[in-house]
C-alpha cells in the first residue's frame, strides 16, 4: 500500500466529509481476492464503493467512470490485497475481559465449572457491555467484519440490552444470538424476551445487526430448558429468525440431530456448532437438510471437545462447506488467521497420516478452502450470504485492505496463500464495514484506548472478586 496516499488522514477526512449515503470510494491498482467463484482473483484491479455497497469490481474502473471521478475519493491501493472481511460464526463475546485466564484449560468440564458456573453468575449488564464491546473492537482490528455473538449469559433483559448496545456502538456487522445462562440466578425472561428484542432492535431489513435464537444441543450440561427442540424451533419460526445450536458433539448430539431431522427441525436457517464426534447418520441428516455448520478449530483441538478433531472432512463429505468461529477467548486466540491456519494444518496432517505407507494420495484442503470458510461460507452460515462474504457487486462493502509489501508479506507470489499463511492484524491497513471506515492507517477508529483499558480492567476486577451467585 502507498501509505502516504492510501491511508493518510487526508484521505480519511475526504471520505468522512461526505454524507455516508453519497460517498463514492474507488480503490485502484490492488490485487483483489473477491471470493466470488465467478470473479476469482483480479490482478491490479479496481473496486468501487458507493454508499454502503460494492457497485463495481474490475480493471481500470476509473477510466470507465471519468465523469463521476471528480466526486469520487480515489484510493491508490497499489501494493495491497483487497479481500472480504472475515465472518466469525460463533463467539461468546461477554467473556472477553477474562481473556486467556485459563490458557491451558484441561477440558470442557473445567471450562464450564470455572466460567459458566463461576464467573458468569456475577456478571452485571455493564460487564456484558464491556466484554462484548472489547470483543467486537478486537474483531474489527483483526479483520473480522461480521461477528455472531452467542450471548449465553442473558440473566435479565438489561443484560441482553447491554450486549446489543455494545455491538451497535462499535459498528460491526453483528449477529446477536440470545440464550439464557447455564447456571446461577436469572430472571427466566428468555426465550420470551426475544419478541421484545426483535421489536426494539431488529425491525429493519437493511441494518447492521440481526437476531438469532441460541440453544444447546442436549440437556446434559444445563438441563432441558436450554436444549433445542420443537418448542424453541417454533419460537424461532414465529419470529422469523435463525437458530444457532452450541455443544453439538458425541453420541447424545448425534441422536438429537436424528430426532430434529425426523421432526423437520433442521434446515439452512439452523447452525450446528462444533459437530465433533458425530455419527455418519447424523452427518447424512445434516447434509440432506442443508443444515449449516460452524467449526471452532482451536477450541475443538485445544479444549479437547469429544474427538478433539475439527470435523472438516466429515462436513465436506456430507456436502457442507462450514463456517469458522473463535468460541472462547478465556482459553483461545481471538483472530481468524489462527482459525484458518489451525484448520489448514490439522486437516492436511490427518490427510497425509491416513495414507502414510500406502500408494493412495492424500485428500487435502487448500488455502482457498479455508479462506472460503472464513468469508463466504461464514456469511452463509450466519444467514447473510446475500449481504457479505465476497467482493461481489451488489453486496455490502465489508472489506479489508491488506499490506502485501509489508516485511512479512513481500514479495507477493500467491495472494490467497499470503492472506491465509502470512498475514496478521498488523498488515490490515483498513477495514470497511457497510462502506464505513472502521480501521484506517492500521488503527481502529473512534476508540479512546486509555478509557477502554480502564473500563476493561475495572470490569475484570469486579468479576474476579465478586462472590459467585
Amino acid at each position: 500500500m502507498n501509505v502516504h496516499d492510501t491511508t493518510s488522514d487526508a484521505v480519511l477526512t475526504r471520505i468522512r466529509s461526505r454524507p455516508a449515503d453519497r460517498r463514492r470510494i474507488l480503490f485502484t491498482g490492488a490485487t483483489i481476492v473477491t471470493m466470488d467463484p465467478r470473479l476469482g482473483v483480479i490482478d491490479r484491479g479496481d473496486l468501487l464503493v458507493e454508499g454502503d455497497s460494492i457497485t463495481a469490481v474490475g480493471a481500470d474502473l476509473g477510466a470507465a467512470d471519468a465523469d463521476a471521478r471528480a466526486d469520487t475519493v480515489v484510493v491508490d491501493a497499489t501494493g495491497t490485497i483487497l479481500t472480504p472481511g472475515f465472518v466469525d460464526t460463533h463467539r461468546h463475546a461477554w467473556q472477553t475481559q477474562l481473556r486467556r485466564i485459563m490458557p491451558d484449560v484441561d477440558d470442557l468440564g473445567a471450562y464450564v465449572a470455572t466460567t459458566l458456573a463461576g464467573y458468569a453468575t456475577v456478571y452485571r449488564p455493564e460487564d456484558m457491555y464491556t466484554g462484548t464491546r472489547l470483543a467486537a473492537l478486537t474483531a474489527i482490528d483483526s479483520g473480522i467484519t461480521t461477528m455472531l455473538d452467542f450471548s449465553h449469559n442473558s440473566r435479565t433483559r438489561e443484560h441482553s440490552d447491554a450486549a446489543i448496545q455494545a455491538l451497535l456502538g462499535t459498528g460491526i456487522r453483528g449477529v446477536h444470538a440470545s440464550m439464557g445462562p447455564h447456571f446461577g440466578a436469572w430472571d427466566r425472561q428468555w426465550p420470551g424476551d426475544l419478541t421484545r428484542l426483535k421489536d426494539r432492535y431488529f425491525t429493519g431489513d437493511d441494518q447492521l445487526l440481526t437476531l438469532r435464537l441460541a440453544a444447546l444441543a442436549t440437556d446434559e450440561i444445563a438441563g432441558p430448558e436450554l436444549a433445542y427442540g420443537s418448542g424453541l424451533a417454533r419460537i424461532a419460526r414465529d419470529l422469523g429468525v435463525g437458530v444457532s445450536v452450541d455443544a453439538v458433539f458425541g453420541t447424545a448430539s448425534s441422536e438429537a440431530v436424528l430426532r430434529w431431522a425426523g421432526a423437520g427441525l433442521l434446515g439452512p436457517d439452523v447452525t450446528l456448532i462444533h459437530a465433533t464426534g458425530l455419527t455418519t447418520a447424523a452427518w447424512r441428516a445434516m447434509g440432506d437438510t442443508g443444515t449449516t455448520v460452524s467449526l471452532a478449530p482451536t477450541s475443538d483441538a485445544q479444549i479437547g471437545l469429544e474427538t478433539a478433531i475439527p470435523a472438516v472432512d466429515e462436513a465436506l463429505s456430507a456436502g457442507i462447506r462450514p463456517g469458522l468461529s473463535i468460541d472462547v477467548e478465556v482459553a483461545l486466540a481471538g483472530d481468524m488467521f489462527t482459525q484458518m491456519r489451525a484448520l489448514h494444518t490439522i486437516q492436511r496432517m490427518r490427510a497425509v497420516n491416513a495414507v502414510h505407507g500406502t500408494d493412495r494420495q492424500p485428500s487435502r484442503i487448500t488455502t482457498h478452502d479455508v479462506l472460503d470458510f472464513a468469508t463466504l461460507q461464514g456469511a452463509r452460515t450466519n444467514g447473510l450470504a446475500g449481504i457479505t462474504g465476497s467482493l461481489t457487486p451488489g453486496k455490502k462493502a465489508d472489506l479489508l485492505v491488506i499490506g502485501a509489501e509489508d516485511l512479512n508479506n513481500m514479495p507477493l507470489n500467491d495472494p490467497i496463500g499470503t492472506v491465509v499463511l502470512g498475514t496478521d492484524a498488523r498488515n490490515i491497513c483498513a477495514v470497511l464495514i457497510n462502506g464505513e471506515p472502521r480501521k484506517w492507517d492500521g488503527q481502529v477508529l473512534d476508540v479512546d484506548l486509555p478509557a477502554l483499558r480502564t473500563e476493561v480492567c475495572a470490569s475484570r476486577s469486579y468479576v474476579l472478586n465478586a462472590p459467585a451467585a
